[in-house]
């Protein structure tokens, strides 16, 4: 169905527009993700992105996401853009499909791993890459009425349904593994209720796996709740109990993974690097020996590979981050620990199910199972994340001007050394204070974790 969406937008947002985080606009929907705003970042987007053609819009099954969906669109039109809605696909599919039909760009609706009430805005531009910082910056400053609407005859774009395009990407997964197959190995997937069930399914049973399917329909209302790869309790059993050789893990729009053995035991992100890293390695298909990596791997990761002879890389928490460290040093692989995988011969985005495949395909090809491979991989440290809700934004941003706060994390690196190490960073998704601690010692980790985060606690939540 073709239709046309000629309405102004209305009067700018101001400055209480919120911006972009680590991963694009999010926040409660019908609250922060209001329909103004959608259609204001529809309108804004559509004039920032430079390239001609068709913007892409695709979602994960929150019921919110029509109403994004459907904002978005009309701002798109308004500003003269024709839009192809994908519907139900993972984040990986946009960018992949803006490569492949030369688009102008694309968006993503999807919170990730958030609970089901919140809803998100993830934008690409026409190589397929998230939108450069300079870019948002243009957006925001249109949200806020900081820059002029268009002038001359208005001229809207056209929007219509392409569900059937999300085919191109199905291809590719299957394409991405070569000749390895999957016949008859038991192997359980948990689709997390979301975008993962477009296709997570068809491309593990096209490999001939022998399948168990948790959570495998689309459902917003359920979507992350209580399984995927933030919740892995699920996965564990069903893979212990049906005596499966591995099980694997998505988030809500599927651009993560993490995945568990036989034994139940947890792959993330960093082992995926190591394992897969390792294969290139070997194959001579890793220059310099290098992978990219943010400030949340292991140490335990960073010191095996350079056991390895290899050279690890550390970024900014954010695939976008590693997306410009493997861009600029000509890296293969690299990644987060919560299970964004990035891969050069695979487009360079974050993808779930082909990291998935790839994983489940390499290990199988090797005639071993995926607890023998996790057993040749790293010891990781000790190492507790702990969140600290700071709902003040500023104090919460500038938590480093906590003098309290700042002198505890120097007490606890003194102490710890070489042995060990902290991270504090202010979350770019939720209103928490993110304290990390590592060390050889778990007894060090403990002590120090709830330490620092009672005094964040104690200090950036005062009346």
């Amino acid at each position: 169905m073709v239709h046309k969406a000629c309405s102004p937008i209305g009067p700018a947002l101001g400055d209480a527009a919120p911006g972009f985080g680590t991963d694009g606009i999010r926040g409660l929907a019908g609250t922060v993700l209001t329909p103004a705003l959608c259609l204001q970042v529809g309108y804004w987007v559509g004039r920032v992105l430079q390239a001609q053609g068709p913007v892409l819009i695709g979602m994960d099954s929150r019921t919110s996401g029509s109403m994004v969906v459907s904002a978005l669109t009309a701002g798109l039109t308004a500003a003269g853009r024709d839009v192809w809605t994908l519907g139900l696909c993972p984040t990986p599919a946009v960018p992949l499909l803006i490569r492949q039909l030369g688009a102008a760009g694309g968006l993503m609706v999807s919170a990730s791993h958030n609970p089901p009430a919140d809803n998100g805005i993830k934008v690409f531009g026409a190589d397929g890459a998230k939108l450069s910082a300079q870019r948002q910056a243009q957006v925001e400053a249109g949200l806020k009425g900081q820059l002029p609407m268009a002038e001359g005859a208005f001229s809207c774009g056209v929007a219509r349904s392409s569900a059937d395009l999300l085919d191109g990407y199905r291809e590719v997964l299957q394409q991405s593994v070569a000749e390895r197959r999957l016949d008859g190995v038991p192997i359980v997937l948990d689709l997390c209720w979301g975008s993962a069930t477009a296709c997570g399914e068809d491309a593990f049973r096209a490999l001939g796996a022998d399948l168990t399917v948790l959570h495998g329909e689309p459902d917003g209302s359920r979507i992350n709740v209580g399984c995927g790869s933030t919740h892995l309790e699920p996965l564990q059993r069903a893979v212990i109990e049906r005596g499966a050789a591995m099980g694997f893990a998505f988030d809500g729009d599927a651009d993560r993974m993490l995945a568990v053995d036989g034994r139940g035991s947890i792959i993330d992100g960093d082992h995926v690097l190591f394992l897969w890293g390792s294969v290139l390695q070997d194959q001579q298909a890793l220059p310099d020996q290098r992978l990219v990596a943010t400030v949340m791997s292991n140490l335990g990761f960073e010191r095996a590979w350079q056991q390895r002879g290899g050279t690890l890389d550390r970024t900014p928490v954010g695939d976008q981050h590693v997306h410009a460290a493997m861009v600029a040093s000509g890296a293969a692989l690299g990644g987060e620990q919560s299970g964004h995988i990035l891969s050069a011969s695979h487009g360079l985005c974050g993808d779930g199910v082909l990291t998935a495949v790839q994983l489940a395909t390499l290990c199988h090809a090797q005639g071993i199972t995926l607890s023998d491979w996790l057993d040749r991989s790293f010891q990781a440290y000790p190492q507790k994340l702990v969140n600290v809700r700071v709902m003040d934004r500023a104090r919460r941003k500038n938590w480093s001007d906590c003098t309290a706060l700042t002198d505890a994390i120097a007490t606890a690196e003194q102490s710890m050394g070489e042995s060990g190490r902290i991270l504090v960073r202010a979350s770019g998704t939720e209103p928490v204070l993110r304290v990390m601690v590592e060390a050889e010692q778990s007894e060090a980790v403990e002590q120090w974790t709830g330490h620092l985060a009672a005094v964040a606690e104690d200090h950036l939540n005062v009346a």
